[in-house]
């Protein structure tokens, strides 16, 4: 495909898309819903749908029944914790193969035009991004995943959860399934947000940010703390009214949709013709610029805040007087003490 039909290079090589990106015409007033219509597919296909699916092969192949739930045995534990770990390992690993091993589009739609594996780094294990980045995510990020998932379950099990039956409740029980990527954005803004506060940044989150430049094993590349608070997004589902399936479903919108945001493509190519967008563009600009876009346009949050950067021009002017003014109260309060 030739990307120039629908972006630009810039002298250094990266990449910006034509159209900046936007948020999500969801939660804006007064309503637009002819804008909404021609979003709405966008909101199920491919990501959401296809984790709704997983969520689905795991509570019918995976999970076991309810009375083995009831009681913590290391059997299947460890069962679960497998079968997650060959999952992340094959969807993570078909990004990172496709894209970033075998190279296969080359950097045609690549933001940044070079690749981790060609920059060696300090501050990665081995100096290598790409086997710590793996590393981070194999020996912290799915055990962790796996550890929310059996306490949230073998809540479920035994009683402490409020299960809800598909029969007596099916209307709020789609309704849930409908809402739960909005869930995971709430509170994704909410713990990233906070791990940007200075200590939390410096200990937990700047070992996410090491990847300036991520690739798909960057999803999951993260501190332990961070681990435990981005994959607790499941826990939501012990309080609200739910059905295991459901907190399934919340778990791996979290822990496989980090994936599109990381890919580093605006475009990923399934044919000479067709490409899938990757909706990687807005949290790309996260990582390459730190202070903007905590959230993923789902709900506009930056945007009220005056946090979000569409890519443009005019949003690193916004994005300069933001930083202007951080400094000016910093001068200020400093010459007042």
């Amino acid at each position: 495909m030739d990307e120039l039909q629908y972006g630009t290079r810039d002298k250094r090589g990266n990449y910006t898309p034509n159209e900046p990106a936007g948020t999500a015409p969801l939660f804006v007033f007064p309503p637009q819903p002819a804008a909404l219509l021609r979003w709405l597919p966008h909101y199920f296909l491919p990501y959401n749908a296809l984790f709704f699916l997983s969520a689905l092969a795991w509570w019918a192949w995976v999970i076991p029944p309810v009375e083995v739930m009831q009681t913590l045995q290391w059997g299947w534990v460890l069962r679960l914790f497998a079968i997650n770990a060959v999952a992340v390992f094959l969807w993570y690993g078909a990004f990172e193969l496709h894209l970033y091993i075998r190279r296969a589009q080359g950097t045609r739609f690549k933001y940044n035009a070079k690749f981790p594996a060609d920059a060696p780094s300090n501050v990665f294990w081995f100096k290598s991004q790409n086997i710590d980045n793996f590393a981070r995510g194999m020996l912290s990020g799915v055990p962790i995943w796996t550890g929310i998932q059996v306490l949230v379950l073998w809540a479920f099990a035994n009683g402490y959860a409020p299960w809800l039956s598909w029969s007596d409740n099916w209307l709020w029980l789609a309704f849930l399934c409908l809402i739960v990527p909005v869930i995971h954005e709430f509170h994704f803004f909410c713990i990233h947000r906070l791990i940007h506060t200075p200590f939390l940044y410096k200990w937990v989150h700047s070992v996410h940010h090491n990847s300036i430049n991520p690739s798909p094993w960057s999803s999951l590349s993260m501190h332990p703390v961070e681990h435990l608070l981005y994959l607790a997004t499941m826990a939501y589902h012990l309080v609200i009214p739910s059905h295991p399936l459901i907190a399934l479903y919340q778990l791996h919108v979290a822990g496989f949709g980090a994936v599109p945001g990381h890919v580093g493509f605006d475009k990923v190519e399934l044919t000479d013709e067709t490409a899938l967008d990757s909706h990687a563009y807005i949290h790309y600009l996260h990582h390459k610029y730190f202070e903007v876009n905590y959230g993923d346009g789902l709900i506009p949050i930056d945007k009220w805040l005056g946090t979000f950067h569409d890519g443009s021009k005019d949003g690193d002017a916004r994005m300069k007087a933001r930083y202007a003014a951080k400094k000016a109260r910093l001068n200020a309060k400093e010459d007042a003490a």
